[in-house]
C-alpha cells in the first residue's frame, strides 16, 4: 500500500494518518463509553485503584478482540480462503507477466491459507496473555484489593480454584492457550474447524458472565449471549483477519470477500436477533430508555445500524468491482480498504459501548427475588405450574441457540427450494412440507413444553428425548436435506483452477464420504449407536450432566437428533451416505431396535430405583405423581412413543420394498418389449436342451455304442 494513498475513481486509499485517525476515533469512542458508564469511578468502599478500574475494561475489550480475531482467522481457513499448493502457485506465477502493485496487493499470493492459521496463533497467544491480565484485574476489582496487597497472590489462588467466576476465567485462559498451540500445528480445514470449536468453548463460558448470569431470564439470556458473542466474534474477527491477509490473497480477493460477505450476513442476523432478545429482557418500560443503560443501548443500536449499512454497501459495491476488475487497481484496494477501515472503526466503537453496557446496571433487576423452593435451588428457575394439555402447547422456555438453528434451517432449506425452482428444476413439495414439520417439532421439543417440564419431570424429559430421537428424524430424513443441498449449492470455484477451498457443498461431500461418516452411517452401526448411546446416557453421569449443564443439554439434543437421523436415513431415507441393506434385513434390524425399546421401557416401568435421585427426588413438587411414579410413566412414554414411530418405519420399509419390486417388474417389462424375453428364451432353450439330451439316453439294458461293457 502506498504511503500517501492511491487516487482512483472509487476513492482514495487511506494513508497511515487516515488509519491512525480511524483507530483514534474508535479508541475515543470506546473510552467515552466506558467513562459514561461510571465503571471507572472510584469505589466508595475498598477502591482497587485507578490501574484496576481503567485496566479492567481495556483488557476485557482487547481480550475479546483477540479472541474474535482468533476465531475469524480460523473461519477463513475453514471455508473462505483458497487452499492451494504454494509450489503450484509459484510455478504458475512465474509463467505470468508481473503486474503493478499500486494497491499494495500481491498478484500471486501462495501463502494466504497457511498465514491464516499463523494469524490465529498470534491472536490466540495475545488472547492468552490478556486473559491472564483480565483474570488478575477482575479479582482485584471484585475483592477491592490493590495489586500490591501482600496477600494478593494467595487470595488469587483461592479465587481461581474455589470461586465459580475465577474458575470460569481460568478455563477461558486455558482454552486460549490450547488454541494457541493447536493453531500452530493445524494445516487442513478440518483441523481449523476442530480448533474453532475449541474457541466456542471459551465463548460459551464468557456468556455465563456479566448480566446473563444473573438476569431474571437466565436461560434465554445465556443462550442469547452465546449467539451474540459467536456472531460478533466471527464478523469482527473475520474482517480483521481478512484485512491482515489481504496482501497475500492477491487474485483470490474477489472470491474471498464474496465468501466472507455471506458469513457476515448471517452474523449480522445472529447479532440482531440476540441483541433484541437481550434488550427485551432488561428493558421493562419506555421510560427505561432514558436511564444510563437505556442511552447506551440506543447508542449501540444506532452504531449497529450503521455497521449493517456499511456491510450492505460493502457487499453491493465492493464485491462486484472486485469480481469484475482486470487490474489490481480496479480489483483492489481503494474502496475495499476504505470500507474495511471505517467498518472496523465502527466495530471498535460498538465494542466499547458493549463493554460499558456490560458494566452498567440495567433497569430490570439483575436477579429475581430469592426463591427458597427446592426446584429453584436445583434448576435456577421457579417451578412451573402443573402441566395440562394446553400448557404443553402454550408454555415456553426459549433456548435461543436451538431456536436460531431451527429458524436458520427453515430459511436455508426454502432458499434452496426456490433456487431450484428458479432454474427450472423440480423439488417435491411433500419433502419441503416434511422439513417444515420437522423443524416445527424440533422447535417445540427444545423450546416448548418438553423443554420447560423436562427439567422437573422425568416423563417430560423422555417425551422430549423420544420426539428428538424418533419423530423429528423421520421428517428430516424424508425431506432429503443433503440431496437438496448437493443440487442447490454451487460448486466452489474461482478464476484459479487450483482453488481447493471448501464451501458448504464441499464440506457436505467431505462429511458424507469420510471414513468416519461412512462408518457412522452404516445401518448396523447406526442402530448399535442408537441403542448403546441410550444405555450409556441414562446409566452413567451423562444424564445428570445434561440436566445441570446447558452444554450437556445441547450435546444431548445434537447427539440424539443426529443419531436418529442416521438410523432413519439408513432405513427409508433418500440422502446419500449409508450402504443400505436389503429390505428383509432392514426389517430385521428395525424389529430388533423395537424389541430394545420395549425392553428399555418395561425396565423403567417396573423399576424401583430412581435415576438421578438427587435431582428428581428433591424437586419438592406440590403437584403431580411421586418421582418414582413419574419415572415409571416416563418408561411408558419411552415404550409408546418409541414403538409408534418404529411401526411407522416398518410400514415405510414394507411400502418401499413393494415399490422397489414394482419398479423392477416395470423395468423388466420394458426390456422385454424392447428386446424380447431373453431370460425366458434362454430358460426354454435350456429346458429343450435337457429334453433332447434325455431322448438321446439309451434305454435300460441296451449298451451304448462304443462304450466297453463290463
Amino acid at each position: 500500500m502506498s504511503t500517501g494513498g492511491t487516487s482512483t475513481a472509487a476513492g482514495r486509499t487511506p494513508g497511515p494518518w487516515g488509519v491512525v485517525a480511524l483507530a483514534v476515533v474508535a479508541a475515543l469512542a470506546a473510552v467515552a463509553g466506558v467513562a459514561f458508564s461510571g465503571a471507572v469511578l472510584p469505589a466508595v468502599v475498598s477502591d482497587p485503584g485507578a490501574l484496576v478500574r481503567w485496566g479492567l475494561p481495556v483488557t476485557s475489550s482487547l481480550a475479546e478482540l483477540a479472541g474474535a480475531v482468533t476465531l475469524g482467522a480460523l473461519v477463513l481457513a475453514v471455508g473462505v480462503l483458497p487452499r492451494v499448493d504454494p509450489a503450484a502457485r509459484t510455478a504458475r506465477a512465474a509463467r505470468r507477466p508481473s503486474r503493478a502493485r499500486a494497491d499494495g496487493i500481491e498478484t500471486a499470493a501462495g501463502t494466504a491459507y497457511p498465514r491464516s492459521t499463523v494469524v490465529a496463533a498470534a491472536a490466540a497467544g495475545t488472547w492468552t496473555v490478556l486473559s491472564i491480565a483480565h483474570l488478575v484485574l477482575t479479582y482485584a476489582n471484585v475483592a477491592g484489593r490493590t495489586l500490591d496487597t501482600p496477600s494478593f497472590g494467595q487470595e488469587l489462588g483461592v479465587f481461581v480454584t474455589q470461586i465459580d467466576l475465577g474458575r470460569t476465567l481460568l478455563l477461558v485462559t486455558t482454552v486460549a492457550a490450547v488454541v494457541t498451540a493447536l493453531s500452530l500445528v493445524v494445516a487442513t480445514p478440518t483441523g481449523a474447524a476442530w480448533t474453532g470449536l475449541v474457541v466456542l468453548v471459551a465463548l460459551w463460558q464468557q456468556a455465563q458472565l456479566g448480566h446473563a448470569a444473573g438476569a431474571s431470564g437466565h436461560d434465554i439470556a445465556t443462550s442469547s449471549m452465546v449467539v451474540h458473542l459467536v456472531g460478533a466474534a466471527v464478523w469482527i474477527g473475520g474482517l480483521a483477519a481478512l484485512a491482515v491477509l489481504v496482501r497475500r490473497i492477491g487474485t483470490d480477493l474477489s472470491a474471498s470477500v464474496a465468501r466472507y460477505s455471506v458469513v457476515a450476513g448471517w452474523c449480522f442476523v445472529a447479532i440482531a436477533v440476540s441483541g433484541l432478545v437481550n434488550g427485551m429482557l432488561r428493558i421493562d418500560t419506555w421510560a427505561d430508555l432514558t436511564t444510563a443503560y437505556g442511552v447506551l443501548l440506543l447508542t449501540k443500536v444506532a452504531l449497529f445500524g450503521v455497521l449493517g449499512l456499511l456491510g450492505l454497501a460493502h457487499r453491493r459495491s465492493v464485491v462486484p468491482r472486485l469480481a469484475g476488475g482486470t487490474t489490481p487497481a480496479t480489483r483492489g484496494g481503494p474502496l475495499f480498504w476504505r470500507l474495511v477501515l471505517v467498518e472496523l472503526a465502527v466495530m471498535g466503537a460498538v465494542s466499547g459501548v458493549a463493554v460499558a453496557l456490560g458494566e452498567t446496571a440495567p433497569p430490570v433487576p439483575e436477579t429475581t427475588p430469592p426463591d427458597p423452593s427446592p426446584a429453584y435451588q436445583l434448576t435456577g428457575h421457579p417451578l412451573p405450574p402443573e402441566p395440562t394439555l394446553l400448557r404443553w402447547l402454550t408454555e415456553w422456555r426459549w433456548d435461543l441457540v436451538l431456536a436460531f438453528a431451527a429458524g436458520a434451517g427453515l430459511v436455508v432449506y426454502w432458499r434452496w427450494v426456490w433456487r431450484l425452482r428458479r432454474r427450472g428444476d423440480a423439488w417435491p413439495w411433500a419433502r419441503a412440507a416434511s422439513w417444515t414439520a420437522g423443524m416445527a417439532l424440533f422447535t417445540w421439543a427444545t423450546n416448548g413444553g418438553p423443554n420447560l417440564y423436562g427439567h422437573v419431570l422425568f416423563s417430560a424429559h423422555m417425551l422430549q428425548h423420544m420426539v428428538l430421537a424418533m419423530v423429528v428424524p423421520i421428517f428430516v430424513a424424508l425431506s432429503a436435506p443433503v440431496t437438496l443441498a448437493l443440487r442447490a449449492l454451487p460448486v466452489r470455484s474461482t478464476r484459479l483452477r487450483d482453488d481447493e477451498s471448501r464451501g458448504p457443498r464441499e464440506w457436505i461431500l467431505v462429511l458424507v464420504h469420510s471414513r468416519v461418516g461412512t462408518f457412522l452411517a452404516h445401518p448396523v452401526v447406526a442402530a448399535a449407536n442408537f441403542v448403546v448411546s441410550m444405555i450409556l446416557f441414562y446409566y452413567t453421569g451423562l444424564f445428570e450432566w445434561s440436566l445441570r449443564s446447558p452444554v450437556g443439554h445441547l450435546a444431548m439434543v445434537v447427539h440424539f437428533t443426529a443419531v436418529g437421523y442416521l438410523f432413519v436415513n439408513a432405513l427409508v431415507g433418500i440422502d446419500p451416505g449409508p450402504r443400505r441393506l436389503a429390505y428383509p434385513q432392514r426389517l430385521l434390524l428395525l424389529f430388533a431396535t423395537m424389541a430394545f425399546h420395549a425392553f428399555f421401557g418395561v425396565s423403567l416401568v417396573s423399576g424401583e430405583t430412581l435415576l438421578v435421585a438427587d435431582w428428581f427426588g428433591l424437586m419438592g413438587r406440590p403437584w403431580g405423581p411421586s418421582a418414582i411414579a413419574d419415572q415409571q410413566a416416563g418408561g411408558a412414554v419411552t415404550w409408546g412413543i418409541g414403538e409408534i414411530p418404529t411401526l411407522a418405519l416398518a410400514i415405510g420399509v414394507a411400502v418401499a420394498w413393494a415399490k422397489d419390486d414394482e419398479r423392477t417388474a416395470r423395468r423388466r417389462d420394458r426390456r422385454v418389449d424392447r428386446e424380447g424375453d431373453v431370460e425366458m428364451d434362454e430358460y426354454n432353450a435350456m429346458l429343450a436342451g435337457l429334453a433332447a439330451q434325455d431322448t438321446r439316453e439309451p434305454a435300460p439294458g441296451h449298451p451304448t455304442p462304443g462304450r466297453p461293457q463290463p
